[in-house]
């Protein structure tokens, strides 16, 4: 699996910064700092991963869901 580059998406007012990990994981930076690391679960479905176990948190978010969404159209 090749690494992607960093890229930015837009959220309303809010510029995520967005590094590929590997696989389906990603880590999201907002406003310069790191801010969650997320993982896709299904093509409309994606998780935040816990800072202290790296396993996903199951659960609503739609903040990381939004984030998700700008990832796929980003990358086509």
């Amino acid at each position: 699996m090749e690494i992607r580059e960093p890229f930015d998406v837009e959220i309303g007012d809010v510029v995520y910064s967005v590094f590929h990990d590997g696989e389906d994981t990603y880590t999201i930076f907002k406003e310069g700092e790191e801010y969650v690391q997320i993982i896709k679960d299904t093509d409309t479905s994606w998780l935040k991963l816990s800072p202290e176990t790296g396993l996903p948190l199951f659960g609503m978010d739609e903040e990381v869901n939004l984030i998700g969404q700008k990832i796929i159209q980003e990358l086509g």
